[in-house]
């Protein structure tokens, strides 16, 4: 903080010459930047602003107009104040200075008891350098702290923690659209620091360059690399004073830059928000949970208005034959960005985020509970247009879960919707658009079950006859057959194999696995090791 004139006329060394404010009382508070001592009649050309003149008032002695002629110059060079050291013994030159200081707002101090000017100016000057070498280490550590995360590639939310953190108030990070991409709350309730948050943003005009602006004083900087600013760092408390506002902005900068760098080495335009939305959904699925107003409020924040009910929605993405570990990656990022565009066609809301690879969680609002079945068939319905047209076409199987009228109820949902998706994406095609637990039947049973050591060994024993060579010819023709219910005909007739061809292959996949296909008890029994050994080969749930 800056040194005032009512610092330097509480020092010690000030206050022996018994200090009388004769003028600009209202003014002790402005910044002194430095000590002047002077004997002469004009400092206009010695000046630059804000210096504190220390003088004897021989320049004007007991004249009252030479006396306002000296202070109207010191006023228009800039001088924070003016001390004088008028002792007792001149009464004449102690009445100039009274008459001429009734015509001025300039601060006007006279001394009453003689001090060495001298030591005024050597503890003025060593606390003004003391605090400027404080200014200066406050910013290089301030340099250090951002330029360390940057190299480090920080995320998004570690650095707006660190920016509140120095600071010791709220900081907000908005995209564009006035979405909050992450957030610092401070000592202030995350709920309270977001209602209506983009409702109150968009009334503070953005600014291009690190200003105070709207009606609630909120310091802004923008954010982003020359003119392409995504979004804006926000303090929306007013700092107290300007050295703290001159240090917040600083802070704002220089995490702004950072942000800056880390979204260019991101190159991902809807990263940030996506975090953030993965961010909230994986802490609506964690045990401690958060309370339902603070819930609402990081939703809306987020584009997620207030709704009668929440659909929990997953899509399973199909991996295909790529062998490229990235791919997937790159399918889920593709898929989000797909999803953006059909929750602005459908005008449907949403929050979603990759819940695990190669799964994507969306939680749906829904504008009334009836109206479920027609928005999921509408969503689902443009994602699959979209999806079969995009430059690399997406395959993905979609699991529902059961609306709730709580968010956090509903992203708990989010678990069994996942399951379904993942078993669904195990069934042959059946032109649905999406699958709920009650079309997975006993399939989405066994998928609970394909990690228990009895049911791996109950497939392995049923199967055993026929995993050793030839495996995959003999897999594929028992699950023919199993999908026929039985029926040689009927397989026969799909143009699977020739009938003679057929009931010899049949005949030798009896004798391997050492039971009999005719029997409907061994038929269900290899039926579920078989979708087992199917289900055995997904990964594991997260």
């Amino acid at each position: 903080m800056s040194l005032t004139l009512e610092d330097v006329l509480e020092l010690d060394v000030v206050r022996a010459g018994a200090p009388e404010v004769l003028s600009g009382g209202d003014f002790l508070g402005t910044p002194v930047r430095w000590v002047h001592v002077a004997e002469l009649p004009s400092l206009a050309d010695l000046l630059e602003g804000g210096e504190l003149v220390l003088t004897t008032g021989l320049a004007f002695g007991s004249s009252a107009a030479e006396a306002h002629d000296y202070l109207a110059g010191l006023r228009a060079a800039g001088a924070a104040g003016v001390i004088v050291e008028i002792l007792a013994g001149r009464p004449a030159d102690a009445a100039a200075l009274t008459a001429a200081a009734a015509d001025t707002d300039l601060p006007v101090v006279r001394l009453h008891r003689r001090i060495r000017f001298v030591e005024v100016t050597e503890v003025v000057h060593r606390r003004i350098v003391a605090r400027q070498l404080e200014q200066v280490e406050k910013a290089r550590e301030v340099h250090e702290v951002f330029t360390m995360l940057s190299l480090q590639s920080a995320g998004v939310q570690e650095i707006v923690d660190r920016a509140g953190q120095l600071l010791g108030s709220p900081v907000v990070l908005e995209d564009s659209s006035h979405l909050v991409v992450a957030f610092a709350p401070g000592d202030v309730p995350p709920q309270e620091l977001l209602q209506d948050w983009q409702g109150r943003s968009r009334a503070v005009h953005r600014s291009g360059e690190t200003a105070r602006t709207g009606a609630g004083d909120w310091l802004q900087t923008p954010v982003g690399l020359g003119s392409q600013h995504w979004g804006r760092l926000v303090v929306p408390q007013a700092s107290d004073s300007p050295e703290a506002a001159a240090e917040a902005s600083m802070v704002l900068e220089r995490a702004g830059q950072a942000l800056s760098i880390n979204r260019l080495a991101e190159r991902d335009q809807a990263g940030l928000a996506q975090q953030a939305k993965a961010g909230l959904i994986h802490e609506l699925r964690s045990p401690r949970g958060l309370e339902e107003d603070e819930v609402m409020t990081r939703a809306a924040a987020l584009g997620l208005p207030p709704s009668p009910a929440y659909l929990p929605l997953v899509l399973h993405l199909d991996a295909g034959t790529g062998k490229d570990p990235m791919s997937m990656q790159r399918k889920e990022r593709a898929m989000l960005e797909l999803l953006d565009g059909v929750l602005a066609s459908t005008r449907n809301a949403a929050l979603a985020a990759a819940l695990q690879t190669g799964q994507v969680a969306v939680l749906l609002a829904l504008p009334a509970r009836m109206l479920e079945g027609s928005v999921l068939e509408r969503f689902c319905g443009e994602l699959a247009e979209r999806s079969a047209a995009a430059v690399e076409p997406l395959r993905w199987t979609a699991g529902v879960g059961r609306a709730r009228s709580a968010l956090a109820d509903a992203a708990a949902g989010l678990d069994e919707a996942a399951h379904v998706a993942q078993t669904a994406g195990t069934m042959p095609g059946s032109g649905k658009r999406y699958f709920r637990s009650t079309d997975v039947r006993l399939r989405g049973l066994l998928a609970l079950l394909r990690e228990d050591a009895r049911a791996v060994s109950f497939a392995a024993a049923e199967l055993g006859g026929i995993l050793g060579e030839g495996a995959e010819e003999d897999l594929a023709l028992l699950q023919r057959f199993l999908e026929c219910g039985g029926n040689k005909t009927e397989l026969a007739r799909s143009g699977y194999l020739s009938r003679p061809t057929l009931y010899a292959r049949l005949e030798k996949l009896e004798a391997k696995l050492g039971v009999s296909l005719n029997d409907p008890e061994s038929r269900t029994s290899l039926h579920v090791a078989v979708l087992l050994r199917q289900l055995q080969s997904l990964p594991a749930a997260g």
